[in-house]
């Protein structure tokens, strides 16, 4: 029984281990997993101490201290860490960037002739000063494989010296299809107590930071263009709060601007929306790397619209609609195209239903992970010798 022991600061995050639980699920007695979280992370929104596991979950947790947890690219593992390491362990994956200090730490410690899975989601082809050029060229030589969290992701690496000829399968980030559903009882229940009406008109929805880069202001001069009857739902936080309020205040109840929403909450928000859009913006250092909303709005039977930023048509593909980034007046017509069209909303929320069950879902993301695993574990002489096509 082969033994993987995962590693992440996002797992101070008890949602975040969802791929583990799912892993273990999958893979049932042929595999073991441990699950190593820092016991209290400065996440970028708030400081979070570890959330505890629960009684049912089918893997160990273990949470350790970290060292200058405020720096996501500086933050270090206790030195326990290095004895879970050495320990009775197959295969470590590692959900940390390889350029961040913590990678090339794992990748150090991890002992030769262990696989060690590295995970990236830099869609940017960027040159990293010292010592952080160092840092990732040592741990991505160290590793056995990278996984790309998108093709774009795949595309801006597979070009730089430290990933040529590395194994770099692209695997999305999940989504929770029990969480996220299609559930017009939740979405109506939110709607009447933002003091909404549960009926018409239509509901256009933005999930996000309050951000340029993330393409709220466009949003708001496309709706602002669109001549059919609309209402608009802003969740979120971030520097353009204040603007985003007052650009509202223009249009008193058809605009609301929620803010503190945690993630349980979003499932019931995204089903108070009639179509979800995602207008980011490229910059120079910036451009959309998975766009998780995009996930769970298709799962949840939401209608997607999305620019042609980073990795948005990739998550996309055939299941929404894509507009050219930037473009105000694209972005008009296909707001009132899919606002006056109910039958091309509900032909939008079937594709995005299936496409989050056949791409995203976690079952989906977990075999792929655990395919992966045997495949290294197979090179290294350690497979667990089980049919991949019958477990689960």
């Amino acid at each position: 029984m082969p033994s993987v022991l995962t590693i992440s600061h996002s797992y101070v995050v008890a949602l975040n281990r969802r791929l583990v639980r799912e892993m273990a699920r999958l893979g049932g007695a042929a595999w073991r997993f441990r699950v190593v979280a820092p016991s209290f992370f400065h996440a970028r929104l708030r400081p979070i101490a570890a959330e505890p596991s629960s009684a049912s979950d089918p893997f160990a947790f273990e949470t350790l201290p970290v060292r200058l947890g405020r720096s996501i690219h500086l933050f270090l593992y206790g030195s326990r860490l290095r004895n879970l390491l050495r320990g009775d362990v197959d295969l470590v994956h590692a959900w940390e960037e390889p350029y961040v200090l913590a990678g090339a730490q794992i990748a150090a410690w991890t002992p030769r002739g262990v696989p060690l899975v590295l995970a990236s989601y830099q869609n940017i082809a960027k040159r990293y000063p010292p010592p952080f050029a160092q840092l990732e060229r040592y741990a991505v030589h160290r590793s056995s494989a990278v996984v790309a969290g998108g093709h774009t992701v795949a595309e801006a690496l597979a070009g730089r010296r430290p990933y040529r000829g590395r194994r770099m399968p692209v695997i999305p980030l999940g989504v929770d299809l029990d969480e996220f559903r299609p559930d017009a009882a939740r979405g109506d229940a939110v709607r009447r107590s933002l003091g909404w009406d549960t009926s018409d008109p239509p509901v256009v929805g933005f999930l996000g930071r309050f951000v340029e880069e993330k393409g709220v202001l466009l949003l708001c001069r496309a709706l602002e263009r669109t001549r059919m009857p609309w209402r608009a739902l802003f969740i979120g936080e971030g520097p353009l709060e204040a603007e985003l309020r007052r650009w509202a205040l223009v249009y008193r109840d058809r605009v609301r601007v929620v803010t503190g929403v945690h993630h349980p909450e979003v499932p019931d928000h995204l089903n108070a929306m009639d179509v979800l859009c995602a207008p980011s913006l490229t910059r120079r250092n910036w451009r959309e790397q998975v766009g998780r909303m995009l996930i769970e709005a298709f799962a949840s039977g939401v209608p997607v619209i999305g620019s042609s930023s980073g990795e948005i048509p990739h998550t996309i593909g055939d299941a929404g609609l894509i507009v050219r980034e930037g473009d105000v007046v694209a972005w008009t017509n296909a707001l009132e195209g899919v606002l006056t069209d109910p039958a091309e909303r509900a032909r939008m929320s079937a594709g995005g239903l299936a496409r989050a069950r056949g791409c995203f879902g976690w079952p989906v993301v977990a075999r792929a992970y655990l395919d992966l695993f045997d495949e290294l574990l197979a090179e290294h002489g350690s497979s667990t010798g089980r049919d991949t096509s019958a477990a689960g």
